[in-house]
């Protein structure tokens, strides 16, 4: 439950009256499942369920539901084991925060939860939840994640190589999802996701439930041009690949799936230029070079056999001259080459490859306070490289996200987790 709609979509969904899932008031409370010493009750699991939906959560089915509870539980217990206890002030800055998203106060969105069938301490155990396990990963996780500059590097790099999407060809599924049968399409919607692994599954599908007049070819649109998009779905779109479905969409009287089959775009200006830094070595004949380049493993070890004499360099390849760019062409980082020159023998020694931009990325800018006009040119232009301090930051978070997951997998296994 990571990801939710915008806050005007959580909004309007708030809206909506009580959701039909009733629980029979005779075994409410009963247990659904134990995990180690704690019970999950069937009214917890159906106030969840109805949480989820209103948020419009990826996987709001009853499964899903018990997964979260029973997750919950694990963070909670985690916690209780580091001494991590949530203060009321901690536990309703949680509550303001998460309203927020909805552009809500956390009375007002608690409110709005209450007229649909949502009571405030289920609202209340789940963001007291997210913050204890906020807690456990500050202390458990974050103390031991670092990002070094290869890695940034490494992201930019993927980023300049790959190229930016201008049209994009989905594939639809649009599943009814009248009032009061919300649930059901949600469910629908779910059983479709996990058995459709590739298009054809997919087309076979959206030819049996969708009600678009896309059924018939199996849910297939033609192009299009990805500004076209809401910028909400934009983003959902420009996060898959090929071949990759979403997570069910909810739209007004109905529940959508896209299934991605295919883009097109172009590199950034100059996304092909790269810059290396590369070593030569100029020795007598064949043999010296043979075994010179039989005991070096890097440039550093070229420039140490050279005494002084090795050349090392960094130039954009159109400034290499031509006969030693067509050796460096087919070199990876730490090969080598050699070049007859007539008066002696050049090792070549390729150091490392970039793409120019990620260069000229990395080339010291103003120390001049921000004034806002640097937002809006880079906010201007489409092909800008994000900032390098942002990408940090963004792998910072993937590697916690991934760390959690992990950890949250190990508590899991060793919970004894077990039905009435």
């Amino acid at each position: 439950m990571r990801q939710f709609l915008s806050g005007i979509a959580l909004a309007a969904a708030l809206g909506l009256g009580p959701l039909a899932l009733p629980v029979s008031a005779q075994n409410a409370f009963s247990p659904l499942v134990y995990i180690n010493d704690q019970a999950v009750t069937r009214y917890e699991l159906d106030q969840r369920l109805r949480f989820m939906q209103l948020l419009q959560a990826p996987d709001a089915t009853p499964a899903g539901a018990e997964t979260e509870l029973v997750n919950d539980r694990l963070k909670m217990s985690a916690a209780r084991q580091m001494g991590i206890t949530p203060s009321d002030e901690d536990i309703q800055a949680g509550l303001d925060e998460f309203a927020g998203r909805a552009n809500m106060s956390s009375a007002e969105f608690t409110a709005a939860l209450g007229r649909a069938g949502v009571e405030r301490q289920a609202y209340r155990d789940f963001v007291t939840a997210g913050v204890v396990w906020r807690e456990v990963i500050r202390r458990r996780i974050v103390p031991g994640v670092s990002i070094s500059d290869a890695e940034v590097d490494r992201a930019l790099t993927r980023e300049i190589e790959t190229p930016i999407i201008s049209r994009v060809l989905l594939s639809e599924i649009v599943i009814p999802a009248p009032e009061g049968q919300e649930g059901a399409a949600q469910a629908r919607a779910q059983q479709i996701l996990a058995s459709s692994s590739d298009e054809a599954g997919f087309a076979a599908a959206a030819r049996r439930y969708s009600a678009s007049g896309t059924a018939s070819r199996g849910g297939r649109l033609e192009w299009v041009v990805l500004d076209n998009l809401p910028p909400a779905l934009r983003q959902i779109v420009t996060s898959l690949r090929p071949g990759q479905m979403t997570q069910p969409l909810n739209v007004p009287g109905a529940v959508v799936l896209l299934m991605l089959r295919d883009t097109q775009g172009q590199l950034r200006p100059g996304a092909r230029e790269q810059v290396l830094d590369y070593a030569v070595l100029r020795v007598a004949d064949a043999a010296d070079a043979a075994q010179i380049a039989a005991r070096v493993d890097t440039c550093n070890d070229l420039q140490a056999r050279g005494a002084g004499a090795t050349q090392r360099q960094t130039a954009s390849q159109g400034a290499i001259p031509g006969l030693v760019a067509a050796q460096l062409a087919a070199l990876d980082a730490n090969e080598t080459a050699t070049v007859n020159t007539g008066v002696g023998v050049d090792i070549i020694m390729l150091c490392s490859r970039q793409p120019a931009l990620l260069a000229q990325d990395q080339v010291a800018t103003t120390a001049l306070p921000p004034d806002g006009v640097e937002a809006g040119v880079a906010g201007a232009n489409p092909t800008a490289l994000p900032d390098r301090a942002a990408v940090r930051d963004q792998l910072f978070n993937q590697k916690i996200n991934i760390m959690a997951d992990a950890y949250l997998a190990e508590l899991r296994a060793d919970a004894v987790i077990r039905r009435p």
